[in-house]
């Protein structure tokens, strides 16, 4: 019994159902390329949900990651153009690293002034886009301009499969890494005492202090990998895309923690799950392609994703306040 009470069996479940229903609404749904796009679109959102859950677990909001990442994304490719250099992992490590230096921001006013992460991050978020754009420029990087390798690194397939016809559809292997990256967090959390550090200062500061948890290290984990998750992800994000444009990312904040939120985590922190927040990003991808497939205008589709934040966020409140009576 207690496997069909925990929150991801019912989102699993209402996934399934939803995907039938769509299915049955429009049959394009079940297409190879379809599911093949579906699974790739999963990819950079679900990297940044993983950030985005560590905050909201430590009972945080964080709306700076999409600036953090196209930082990381546009000033590794710009530096690469600058040098002439070719590589793939160094870009990665560089663009990691600067977002762990934006997290580690995030941490130092968290921690050291008290202050209400959501504030911290609009503030932080709304700086370094504002550097991005005002001192390094807001000139695309096009295909034309954009480093070869990363291009064929992130054309990498797991499975390609060619019709009749010739057309060709292929599973990126970029999906690997995200779900390397979400094994990595679900460890850390499950098995580690800065897991333990993170659930308990959701549950409140004062008594996971008291307990002997060390609050410092807890919050410069919590934002730096953050931080490092998004980085990463705007680098994936613009080989994958082949181009870096200083611009993107906006809005992404939205339908990120719309993700976190639909996969079971609390808004009030101390609840959520990996599992849970990759059944959630699927779960809203899949939506927000469904819609594009039955052609429904963007207008409408940031409506779906607003409404579906709303009853999200009413269900988890509702299911804490049960618990705790």
């Amino acid at each position: 019994m207690g496997l069909f009470r925990r929150s991801e069996t019912i989102i699993a479940a209402i996934l399934l159902v939803a995907m039938i229903i769509i299915g049955l609404i429009n049959p394009a749904f079940w297409q190879l390329d379809n599911m093949f796009s579906l699974l790739r679109s999963n990819v950079v959102i679900g990297i940044m949900a993983l950030g985005v859950l560590l905050v909201m677990l430590s009972g945080g909001f964080d709306v700076s990651f999409p600036a953090f990442a196209v930082a990381a994304m546009y000033l590794t490719v710009k530096g690469m153009l600058a040098i002439g250099y070719s590589g793939v992992l160094l870009p990665f490590l560089c663009a990691v690293a600067i977002g762990v230096l934006c997290g580690c921001l995030n941490a130092f006013f968290v921690y050291k002034f008290r202050m209400i992460p959501l504030i911290v991050t609009l503030g932080t978020g709304s700086m370094v886009r504002g550097f991005l754009l005002g001192v390094v420029g807001t000139s695309i990087v096009n295909i034309n301009r954009f480093p070869p390798e990363l291009i064929e690194f992130a054309k990498t397939e797991l499975v390609s499969v060619t019709r009749p016809d010739g057309s060709h559809s292929g599973l990126t292997a970029m999906l690997l890494l995200y779900l390397g990256l979400a094994l990595a967090v679900h460890l850390v959390l499950r098995y580690t005492m800065i897991g333990r550090s993170i659930y308990a200062l959701g549950g409140g500061a004062e008594a996971a202090n008291r307990v002997g948890f060390n609050l410092r290290k807890t919050i410069f984990f919590i934002y730096c990998t953050a931080g490092a998750l998004a980085g990463f992800a705007g680098m994936l994000h613009c080989s994958m895309i082949w181009l870096a444009n200083p611009r993107d990312f906006v809005g992404m904040d939205l339908v990120v923690i719309a993700a976190v939120v639909l996969g079971g985590a609390s808004i009030f922190g101390g609840r959520g799950s990996v599992l849970g927040t990759m059944l959630g990003v699927f779960m809203l991808v899949m939506v927000q392609n469904s819609l594009i497939i039955m052609k429904v205008d963007t207008t409408w589709q940031l409506v779906v994703v607003g409404i579906i934040i709303v009853i999200a966020t009413v269900a988890t409140a509702w299911r804490d306040r049960r618990r705790q009576a």
